[in-house]
């Protein structure tokens, strides 16, 4: 496991502290039961990003951010994933930020790193079409327009789905398709686009775990020459890394939600009396919980290992992303399971929060690549 400075220690216990403070499960569930269809709390998210300086943990501090790096928005995200906060933390202070970072150039980065390190903008990514997590098969169509002078612009048509924050994204990053076809890394382009601009269609989804995203829809969007990030045409070469930092960054929160499930599983199993006896006494569910912990301690390492390399710049970043991301769901997939089981009745109801752990496992494992996507990658990157 990672060494942490002691200013990465004091993020952790300052993030914990405020996660089960201001923002327990229970706010979750008010979000949830209150009728509106907000992906997150707008307070919140004021909070984080305006009061804790949160969401400018890895914008470099010429734009206003403090430059920590990966591993402690790690740190961060791994807190709020263990009560379930929602928040665009992961949309916009790390992906978004991250694809400004890697493609944007000097006005791009000027204008929208700023305004995300205080907390002023949510900017999201906007990549996926289908039900699964396909980035290569992008075919949103962006066409050239043919005006009197050379790069007028270029005009987008198709549709988005899955789009993390989607409704109340102010920017939107955009995959793409300039040249080749859908299956080829080759000919994808990002742009920036206004969550507003003419043309733009964004319908609420209504995910499971009481989040929100947005299906987007683009008829004759225009944009300018300026609005692209990157090359034309290679927007992969900043695609690819974005998505293996999300996904790095999405596995430590994934980590977190695990870790308190167990931890309220373990809690459990040490005061519930059956037969007579503490159930955590039965040896059957002693193995099932060493498992737990044993896997839990294990994905801890491959998260760590890849939010590191990520800050070292080295050059398995995308082996260890994917490894973690792996993990990361194999993990929650199960914690979240023997959560409910082990609680038996009360873990299927919906007044106990297991079941808004176990909604959340399924969501997370979905977004950014299934733990099959993920082996399947992982393996390939290493000749297999």
């Amino acid at each position: 496991m990672a060494v942490l400075t002691e200013e990465q220690t004091m993020l952790r216990d300052a993030a914990k502290s405020w996660s089960q403070e201001s923002s327990p499960v229970s706010s979750l569930r008010k979000l949830r039961d209150g009728g509106s269809k907000a992906s997150f709390d707008a307070a919140t998210w004021g909070e984080i990003g305006q009061q804790l300086g949160w969401a400018g943990v890895i914008v470099p501090e010429e734009y206003g951010g403090s430059a920590m790096g990966y591993l402690s928005l790690g740190l961060i995200l791994e807190e709020t994933g263990r009560t379930l906060v929602a928040s665009p933390l992961l949309s916009t202070a790390l992906v978004g930020a991250t694809a400004l970072m890697l493609g944007g150039n000097a006005a791009q980065k000027e204008e929208w790193l700023s305004k995300i390190a205080t907390g002023e903008a949510v900017v999201t990514l906007a990549v996926d079409e289908g039900p699964h997590h396909a980035p290569d098969k992008t075919a949103l169509e962006a066409a050239e327009d043919g005006g009197s002078q050379i790069g007028d612009g270029y005009t987008l048509n198709g549709k988005k789905t899955f789009v993390l924050d989607g409704e109340a994204a102010d920017l939107l990053i955009v995959a793409a398709r300039t040249g080749g076809k859908p299956g080829d890394t080759d000919g994808i382009t990002l742009f920036l686009v206004a969550g507003d601009a003419p043309g733009v269609t964004r319908t609420h989804l209504s995910l499971t775990d009481s989040r929100g995203a947005a299906e987007i829809t683009f008829k004759d969007v225009k944009v300018g020459a300026g609005d692209v990030l990157g090359a034309v045409g290679k927007g992969w070469d900043i695609l690819e890394p974005t998505l293996d930092r999300a996904r790095a960054g999405l596995a430590a929160e994934m980590l977190g939600s695990a870790s308190q499930a167990f931890d309220i599983t373990l809690d459990y199993l040490k005061t519930r009396v059956q037969f007579g006896q503490v159930i955590g006494t039965f040896q059957a569910l002693q193995h099932r919980a060493a498992k737990m912990f044993t896997d839990l301690e294990t994905t801890r390492s491959c998260v760590e290992a890849a939010l590191s390399s990520i800050d070292d710049g080295s050059n398995d970043i995308r082996a260890m992303a994917s490894l973690a991301k792996a993990k990361a769901g194999e993990l929650l997939h199960l914690v979240s399971n023997e959560m409910v089981q082990m609680h038996g009745g009360i873990g299927m109801t919906d007044v106990h929060d297991a079941g808004l752990y176990m909604k959340r496992a399924r969501v997370a494992e979905a977004l950014f690549g299934s733990p099959s996507y993920h082996r399947d990658r992982y393996a390939r990157l290493n000749g297999y």
